[in-house]
């Protein structure tokens, strides 16, 4: 069953106000659990790369979700 374009909307909203920040902040809290003592951190550029993997990661289950989201709503 298709979403209609207003559930989209809000699902995408609450995905982004509620959801992102959430994941956000798993994915710091498993960052530090995998290196807790600051001295012995991944160097900068792993690190820059497992938050960008990360960043881009939760984009593909939510795909069907975010597409179509800025058009006008075809059933109008």
């Amino acid at each position: 069953m298709a979403m209609s374009h207003k559930a989209k909307k809000r699902w995408a909203l609450v995905i982004l106000l509620v959801g992102l920040p959430a994941y956000i902040a798993v994915s710091v809290s498993v960052l530090n659990w995998l290196y807790p003592d600051p001295d012995a951190r991944a160097p900068i550029w792993v690190e820059l790369g497992i938050y960008i993997g990360l960043g881009v990661l939760w984009v593909f289950p939510l795909k069907f979700v975010f597409k179509g989201i800025g058009q006008d709503d075809p059933d109008a």
